[in-house]
């Protein structure tokens, strides 16, 4: 911690020279910096929006830099810088309120920024608003929301890190909530909608609280929300639930548990399949993807994805695990060119 703080205090130094000189009045008002961070943390009193953040990291000494920020988003991995050296990266964040799940506190107003890695290093900040930002939202449950505590993340909160400036992920996945709840309530798909953009990504994940959903019901909502999408000039992405980690005896997950499908014989996945091709929709089939994953890993090695070793839940995931379920969201979003690769992060 010692070493950190003489690091920043360092690089506060180094970046006040870059930050101090006013602004000349053609270039409009000067953007927020440095000044608005303190040891750890960086905080800008900003208004709900869209707004483009470029760091500077590095210091004297080799570092090793991430930030998080609002509701433990994962906005930026950690990277590296050698000693001396200075590395330039910007991505786009959403500000709103609640910070979080929508159902959920308030939060803290305006943006605020976690410094984080293994040797931190900011050397400087800027925050502008953004200009033409393209959105992706998420609609889904707690598998996908910004959870808001340790060890729980879900995919949603990881997916900012894998995306470069100019693309941005508003989340307004909830916990607990079922195609026939997120519909219901004032404060979901009725919040959510009036929200979407021509030309942004609304990515749909709802199975795993839709328990006692009929199959027309399930069928329909899941209609419903592809038709609210499209109204609005959206373009709405089905995503098939990620498995739970419920293992038969031969190693496999074939079993109703571990593949959502629900006490009424609803085959989950396999409706949102049906729906994604009837309605031309692109699909993001999770659900194959993160079972392969799992009966890869087997018995032991999948603990890590999901929290069993902390609580011995076998449906939340770790941060570990939602980023590596992040990474496979955004693999299937640029082989399918609904994000164009420079807009993307690799590895």
């Amino acid at each position: 911690m010692r070493r950190f703080k003489l690091a920043l205090l360092a690089a506060l130094t180094l970046s006040a020279g870059l930050t101090a000189a006013p602004a000349r009045a053609h270039e409009g008002p000067r953007p927020l910096g440095i000044e608005n961070c303190t040891a750890g943390a960086c905080h800008f009193d900003v208004p709900p929006g869209t707004y483009d953040v470029k760091v500077l990291l590095g210091g004297e000494a080799a570092s090793s830099t991430s930030i998080s920020g609002e509701a433990r988003r994962s906005l930026l991995p950690e990277t590296p810088a050698a000693a001396g050296e200075r590395v330039a990266r910007s991505f786009t964040v959403n500000v709103r309120t609640p910070e979080g799940e929508p159902t959920g506190p308030d939060g803290t107003p305006g943006l605020d920024l976690a410094v984080g890695g293994s040797a931190p290093a900011l050397a400087g900040i800027s925050v502008t608003p953004a200009r033409h930002a393209r959105q992706i939202l998420l609609v889904g449950d707690s598998t996908v929301c910004d959870q808001p505590a340790a060890p729980y993340s879900g995919w949603g909160q990881q997916l900012p890190q894998y995306l470069r400036k100019g693309l941005s992920v508003a989340n307004y996945a909830d916990s607990g909530e079922s195609t026939v709840t997120y519909l219901r309530n004032p404060q979901l798909w009725a919040t959510v909608q009036p929200l979407i953009r021509p030309g942004d990504l609304v990515l749909i994940q709802l199975a795993h609280n839709d328990k006692t959903t009929d199959e027309a019901t399930y069928r329909a909502n899941l209609e419903t929300l592809v038709a609210g999408v499209r109204e609005k000039g959206g373009e709405p992405v089905l995503v098939t639930p990620v498995v739970r980690r419920w293992f038969n005896a031969d190693g496999t997950l074939n079993n109703n548990t571990a593949l959502l499908v629900n006490s009424l014989g609803v085959d989950h996945p396999a409706v949102i399949r049906s729906v994604a091709a009837a309605q031309h929709v692109p699909l993001v089939d999770l659900t194959a993807e993160t079972k392969a994953l799992v009966e890869s890993l087997g018995v032991e090695g999948s603990k890590a994805i999901y929290l069993y070793n902390e609580k011995k839940d076998n449906t939340h995931t770790s941060v570990h695990g939602a980023t590596v379920y992040a990474g496979l969201v955004r693999d299937a979003l640029v082989a399918q060119h609904l994000v164009p690769e420079g807009l993307v992060r690799v590895g």
